[in-house]
C-alpha cells in the first residue's frame, strides 16, 4: 500500500510561514531543521497527532519554477492546498479573530461547506467541511 507522507506548499519566508501555520492554524511543528546559511527545513501537521504519519513541508517558493506557478495560482484565484474542518463556523469566526484574511467567507459548494483564505506567505488555502 503506498501513503502520502509529505506535501510541500511554496512559501514566501519559511519562518513566517511556520509561525503563521503553528501559531494561528494550530499545526504542530515535527521537524525544524536550520540547514546553515539562513535556510530551513520545517514541516508541520495536524495537532495532537490526528494525522502522525502526515506532514506538510514549507518550502521556499522564490525560485524560477515556484514563484511562476504560485503567482499564477493566487492570481487566479485558486487554493494551493486544502484543509478539512469539523465545524467551518467555528473555524471561520476563530480564525477571522486572529486577524486572518478571508477571500472567499464560507458557502455551500456541492457536498462541502467551503472557505478560502490567504496564509499571509503567497498562498490561498482553502478551508472545507464534509456537509452530512
Amino acid at each position: 500500500m503506498i501513503k502520502v507522507a509529505m506535501t510541500g506548499v511554496y512559501v514566501d519566508d519559511v519562518a513566517r510561514a511556520h509561525t503563521f501555520y503553528t501559531e494561528v492554524l494550530g499545526f504542530e511543528t515535527r521537524l525544524r531543521m536550520d540547514l546553515g546559511d539562513g535556510v530551513l527545513f520545517v514541516t508541520v501537521g495536524a495537532p495532537q497527532g490526528a494525522q502522525p504519519d502526515l506532514q506538510l513541508l514549507l518550502e521556499p517558493g522564490g525560485g524560477p519554477i515556484a514563484e511562476p506557478y504560485r503567482t499564477a495560482l493566487y492570481d487566479a484565484g485558486l487554493p494551493t492546498i486544502v484543509f478539512e474542518v469539523d465545524d467551518m463556523r467555528v473555524e471561520y469566526e476563530r480564525l477571522r479573530a486572529a486577524g486572518v484574511r478571508f477571500t472567499h467567507p464560507p458557502q455551500e459548494q456541492g457536498p462541502v461547506l467551503a472557505a478560502v483564505f490567504d496564509d499571509t506567505v503567497g498562498n490561498l488555502v482553502q478551508l472545507t467541511q464534509r456537509l452530512r
